[in-house]
């Protein structure tokens, strides 16, 4: 079968893979508070490396050298970098500006989640460690592993189409219609707990289903053009991206059967 040669094809392309994300048994499965922070400790990972795809992106389309110097591609210039100003610096609940990650971990606290392994991971990251030791070092959740390293896999191709297709599809595309649902699915009887978890999905049912998901399809669509090789590789990322996080799903959603288990084991052995 031919390769996509325009959003549209590509989308409808991988509409299956769509279908299978969206329609995931995950969203049914949070059903208490315990399940939505089993959810959050493995999901802050992904909005982690949300941000390396994106910075990856502005790295490629910008120039973020000193000396500065003025690049040829001013539309995915600005394309991305609007995209970073909200993802990076959003106006934050109660006035100031936060990265959607910092809103995420402010949410998990908020929760009771459990925060210490993915403090452990930045923290090593920041002092320079590498993905691969920082994951392991920092005791990361196997589900988070195995997603954060399939999007550095993509990374590491060097690919522009590649990731940005990975970023587009993989990622703000789908990313409202996953949201409505967890929002829809939400324990209402949380004691006001997720009260900043679902203000960080509304902002990003909004954002990316108004703002971020149309710019950078366009983004994708300027950076393809009429390349046919360029939208083979977009193919193949967003492709890849969409499977990792049916996998990452699938994986998540067995570590809140698991911690169910145990949650019952322990119960009962306080009650023999």
């Amino acid at each position: 079968m031919p390769a996509p040669r325009t959003y549209d094809a590509l989308e409808s392309s991988l509409a299956p893979l769509r279908a299978e994300l969206v329609a995931h048994p995950l969203y049914g499965s949070l059903a208490t508070l315990d399940d939505v922070r089993c959810f959050q400790e493995r999901h802050v990972f992904a909005v982690w490396d949300f941000m390396s795809l994106l910075k990856s992106l502005q790295r490629a389309v910008t120039c973020v050298d000193v000396p500065w110097t003025p690049r040829a591609d001013r539309l995915s210039a600005r394309l991305i970098n609007e995209i970073v100003l909200g993802e990076e610096s959003d106006d934050a609940p109660g006035g100031g500006y936060t990265s959607h990650f910092e809103l995420y971990r402010a949410a998990m606290e908020e929760a009771g989640a459990d925060t210490r392994r993915v403090d452990a991971f930045v923290g090593r990251i920041r002092l320079g460690a590498t993905v691969e030791d920082a994951l392991e070092r920092a005791e990361t959740p196997l589900a988070a592993r195995r997603f954060v390293l399939d999007t550095f896999a993509t990374l590491r191709t060097h690919s522009l189409p590649r990731i940005a297709a990975a970023f587009t599809l993989g990622r703000e595309d789908v990313i409202p219609d996953m949201f409505v649902r967890l929002v829809d699915d939400l324990s209402r009887d949380s004691g006001g707990r997720l009260a900043l978890f679902r203000e960080y999905l509304e902002r990003h049912i909004h954002l990316d289903g108004e703002r971020h998901g149309p710019m950078a399809k366009r983004l994708l669509e300027h950076v393809c053009g009429d390349d046919e090789h360029a939208w083979s590789e977009a193919h193949a990322g967003a492709r890849d991206a969409l499977r990792s996080r049916i996998q990452f799903w699938t994986d998540v959603r067995a570590a809140l059967s698991s911690n169910a288990v145990n949650s019952t084991t322990t119960v009962a052995a306080a009650r023999s």
